[in-house]
């Protein structure tokens, strides 16, 4: 799971935990802008890395209107698309962590 620590982190973690207290949380600060973030997940799909399977309107809308000129007052904050920018980042751009078997001792 990626959360977006900046607007209420806290309580997103705290939240996740109550279901479930091992599920693996990576705790991410926006330092920069949305546009800025999304330029490199915009070129894994030029290159053909990233697919959608299924259908996802709303997702789809906000990214056919994401530009750098997106007005939040009247087009509303791009959360989908951030939101995929987030996950996307950390499967795609980051090595992921090795997991860890546990094992319990009897």
């Amino acid at each position: 799971m990626v959360a977006e620590a900046n607007n209420g982190g806290d309580i997103v973690q705290a939240l996740l935990r109550t279901i479930d207290r091992d599920v693996p949380i990576r705790m991410v600060h926006a330092c920069r802008g949305k546009f800025v973030r999304a330029e490199p997940i915009s070129s894994l799909y030029e290159q053909g890395r990233v697919h959608h399977v299924g259908s996802f309107p709303a997702l789809e809308d906000q990214m056919a209107s994401f530009t750098p000129d997106l007005d939040r007052a009247t087009q509303g904050s791009p959360d989908r698309v951030d939101a995929l920018v987030w996950g996307l980042t950390e499967v795609m751009l980051k090595q992921a962590p090795q997991r860890v078997a546990r094992s319990t001792q009897i």
